[in-house]
């Protein structure tokens, strides 16, 4: 039983995105486009330990030769450094234009082989299979690529749009829960942004006992991402609405670049941002219900004790953000839940005031 999602973009070719339990018929009957003996599978190394037959068996029925890249667990594995191995292997490896690459693993993986794909020889063929629940709402749709730089996070990178996705939930059975609510946080924002009843649906999965069961995330799974389809196909290279899927991410890519890319996950750094971000909302006349996002604490294992404490800091590490236009930093607020809009930051007090009520509510 699976499901598709027509991507249609304005710069590349149309694509399907492949939602179910178990597509390796499908991953096989769409391989077969390939003219190619030989295809590359740059995939994360969790995954290949726990899942390596899973993928092999239906990418053998189709190519003689699968060359595999193991890519490091985490987020520091994003970065030029690994890029420049993996693009070595590629060019060793007799890559040529019409070789795939299939990208198996979560965000730091579909980003670091995406642009591999985008820059090797100019482009080749690319297939996105994400094996995280924050990777099939989020990072494995629209086509974004990249790795961070030492001045901040995915600072080098290029738009390149797949030839399809195939988020098998199975990949999910092995997924911690910690992993799982990194998931979360993305799912949370397009309920911040766009479809408030989402934030409902997660309560669901969530009370008691998080649910960890793939299969009945799948509906929310689908609705995320047809959420960040219509957003894309609208606005492919992030000129118009497109920014305001970054809620609470000029945030988290202070933290997550304070603790070097180790101390706090993708998820958590991106739920503290969107309270900060929400805060701010606030300050600026809106007035959201903080327990949206509060209620969901428990699921988080962390706190920002280790994070500088001097605000006027914290927001001049944000002036390194991608979303910076002509040295005016760009915040996306919220006039209310599911209406987001984008603040060009004159006077930075209250964004120093909604990181001191972060810092607090995360002590």
């Amino acid at each position: 039983m699976f499901d598709t999602i027509r991507v249609e973009t304005s710069t590349a070719s149309d694509y399907d995105l492949h939602f179910g339990n178990d597509l390796r018929n499908e991953l096989t009957d769409f391989a077969k486009i390939y003219t190619s003996d030989k295809a590359f599978i740059l995939v994360d190394a969790f995954v290949l330990e726990h899942h390596r037959e899973y993928f092999e068996a239906p990418l053998n029925e189709q190519f003689s030769e699968l060359k595999i890249f193991e890519i490091p667990r985490g987020e520091q594995a994003k970065s030029i450094k690994v890029y420049k191995q993996a693009m070595n292997y590629l060019l060793e490896n007799g890559v040529d234009r019409g070789t795939p690459v299939f990208a198996i693993g979560g965000g730091v993986t579909g980003d670091l082989a995406g642009f591999v794909a985008a820059t090797a020889l100019r482009g080749i063929p690319l297939v996105h299979i994400p094996t995280t629940l924050l990777a099939m709402v989020d990072s494995s749709i629209g086509g974004k690529t990249g790795v961070n730089h030492d001045t901040g996070k995915n600072l080098v990178g290029s738009f390149y749009q797949p030839e399809a996705v195939f988020a098998d939930v199975k990949y999910l059975e092995t997924l911690p829960q910690k992993e799982m609510v990194n998931g979360v946080s993305e799912i949370l924002k397009y309920g911040m942004i766009h479809s408030p009843d989402i934030i409902d649906q997660i309560k669901e999965l969530t009370k008691n006992e998080f649910n960890m069961d793939g299969q009945n995330w799948l509906d929310l799974i689908r609705q995320s991402a047809q959420i960040k389809v219509d957003i894309v196909s609208e606005d492919v290279l992030e000129s118009g609405k497109r920014v305001f899927l970054n809620f609470g991410h000029t945030y988290g890519h202070v933290l997550e670049k304070l603790g070097n890319y180790n101390l706090y996950s993708h998820g958590q750094a991106v739920y503290a941002g969107m309270v900060g971000a929400t805060y701010a909302s606030n300050k600026l006349g809106s007035n959201i219900d903080l327990s949206n996002l509060l209620e969901f604490r428990s699921l988080y294992d962390f706190d920002l004790q280790d994070i500088t404490h001097n605000p006027a800091e914290l927001v001049e590490l944000m002036k390194h953000d991608k979303k910076v236009k002509d040295s005016t930093l760009r915040l996306v607020l919220l006039k209310d839940l599911g209406m987001p809009y984008v603040y060009k930051v004159a006077e930075t007090g209250f964004i120093e005031d909604s990181w001191q009520q972060t810092l607090k509510i995360f002590l």
